[in-house]
């Protein structure tokens, strides 16, 4: 179990409750599928995404990310259950899905990316080291399945 000290806690619920999901969930996504070009086999039905332009205009990224951001909600509202909390979507990304477990902390990493930008200068590293501690609970949680 992660131990979570109260600026941790505090600090990422603050975090989630500024977090625009019509916004940062879409850009995330599309950040990871660019940046990443080959995460884009895991989302095949999603139609166009040959290039930057298509992938972020695209519906369904934009629909999936948002996705995302609710799913992270659950996290922070369950924080000394995590693993818990992930349970039933590790083994669906690892039997059904077939993802690599690696592109959990790539989407993280493009997470980090987004918020550190729309939070600018409040985003300090006491305030991003709460937030990566967070992310690698969520990422390890959902790779757990494939251990």
């Amino acid at each position: 179990m992660v131990e979570w000290t109260d600026f941790e806690r505090s600090t990422i619920v603050d975090i989630f409750s500024k977090i625009n999901h019509d916004i940062v969930g879409p850009a995330v996504l599309s950040r990871c599928l660019i940046v990443y070009p080959w995460t884009q086999r895991y989302f095949s039905k999603f139609g166009n995404l040959y290039n930057a332009a298509a992938i972020m205009g695209n519906p369904n990224v934009a629909k999936h990310g948002k996705v995302i951001l609710q799913s992270l909600e659950k996290a922070v509202k369950n924080m000394d259950d995590i693993k818990g909390t992930y349970a039933e979507l590790s083994v669906m990304h690892f039997e059904k899905l077939h993802v690599d477990p690696d592109n959990f902390k790539l989407l993280a990493d493009c997470l980090t990316i987004v918020v550190a930008a729309q939070f600018g200068k409040a985003f300090t590293g006491e305030v991003q080291a709460a937030f990566q501690k967070f992310l690698a609970v969520v990422v390890s949680s959902l790779g757990r399945q494939y251990h």
